[in-house]
């Protein structure tokens, strides 16, 4: 059985993240149809029933699954000041015991790019991975010719590591990606993992 958890918001400047929402479908198919020469050659293709509401649905029950048994924290980036959807970000693969780690990937919207929104949600889902989750290490990876991606990261004081090899499939290919990673600034020294 899962456990009950708040919702939750991570409240940042100029945005509110949160799960997605049933009612978030239109806005959420409407930017991600508009958005696909963009980011098409970032991600993996997309299935042909991508943008449809059945799949939607099937990725608000995952986030929902995913956050209330702590393996995830999908998020929607939502402009405060009108309630624009402006992209996504996940916390995903969550490992705990002695790694307390977890992974970040993220999309934005082709009209709300490169004004620094996902710079701030990476910084505030950081913060909150640290101070909440009690996560110590959160990882990235991106393409190398993606300098917008690798911008983000790097302001929001993610550190390379170094290459992967064939990482991902992306567009149909598998593709090496540049790795990054944020460490929770105390994790030398001790720790009480593992003690009873």
């Amino acid at each position: 059985m899962l456990s009950r958890r708040p919702k939750v918001r991570i409240e940042t400047e100029r945005m509110t993240l949160r799960l997605p929402q049933h009612s978030d479908y239109r806005a959420w198919a409407s930017l991600r149809q508009e958005s696909m020469e963009f980011l098409q050659p970032w991600e993996p293709t997309w299935s042909s029933d991508h943008l449809t509401r059945k799949a939607f649905t099937n990725r608000v029950i995952w986030a929902e699954r995913s956050y209330r048994s702590d393996s995830g924290l999908p998020v929607f980036l939502v402009r405060r000041d009108d309630d624009v959807l402006l992209g996504a970000l996940t916390l995903d693969n969550i490992r705990r015991g002695p790694a307390q780690a977890g992974t970040i990937g993220y999309w934005i919207g082709a009209r709300h790019a490169r004004q620094g929104y996902m710079k701030e949600a990476i910084a505030a889902v950081t913060h909150h991975a640290f101070a909440r989750m009690r996560l110590s290490r959160i990882e990235a990876a991106c393409l190398p010719e993606n300098a917008a991606s690798r911008g983000a990261l790097e302001k929001a004081g993610f550190k390379y590591e170094g290459v992967a090899q064939a990482y991902l499939q992306i567009n149909g290919r598998w593709r090496n990606h540049v790795l990054y990673s944020a460490l929770h600034p105390d994790r030398r020294g001790p720790t009480t993992i593992g003690q009873a």
